[in-house]
């Protein structure tokens, strides 16, 4: 069955399934794995829960015409938003040794004492472990994996909210 002609309703519904699929994994690499995630790496999260409620909001709902427009742009604002955190994650990770920033503290501390665009700020500017790579699938790490998989739900989302039915 070509992934071009499904449904509205089939291709959202698939994308929530991806995206639990990929939580499910980031949760497992994270507790039994030992893989602590990096702020960039929680951002990343944070991204796949939102395009994932999006595309299961738009398969449950499964409007028409204007509606459909409507999930498509909420569902390519997240999946775009998280694109660039990842874009930003596999920078970080390929800058030479020289130029990765110092380790800074963690996500917690941070929200605990810093206002909200302060730990934007410092987060976007990356730290020592959001250069780390501690996983690789294909010889490409995790943010290299969500980039690709981001950028394709863009474009999924594009084609499915903006195409004439």
């Amino acid at each position: 069955m070509n992934p071009l002609r499904w449904s509205f309703r089939t291709a959202f519904a698939v994308a929530a399934a991806i995206c639990a699929a990929f939580l499910g994994f980031a949760y497992y690499a994270q507790f039994r794995m030992h893989l602590d995630p990096c702020p960039l790496c929680i951002f990343q999260r944070i991204a796949f829960i939102a395009f994932g409620v999006v595309c299961l909001a738009a398969a449950l709902h499964g409007p028409k015409g204007y509606g459909r427009r409507v999930y498509g742009a909420l569902a390519m604002l997240a999946a775009g938003a998280g694109a660039a955190i990842a874009g930003r994650h596999v920078w970080l990770q390929h800058l030479p040794a020289d130029k990765v920033p110092d380790c800074g503290p963690g996500l917690d501390w941070m929200l605990e004492t810093l206002p909200v665009g302060a730990v934007l700020r410092k987060v976007f500017t990356g730290s020592g472990e959001c250069a780390k790579v501690d996983w690789t699938f294909l010889s490409l790490s995790m943010p290299e994996w969500t980039l690709i998989w981001f950028v394709v739900f863009l474009a999924g989302a594009a084609w499915y909210g903006f195409r004439r039915a």
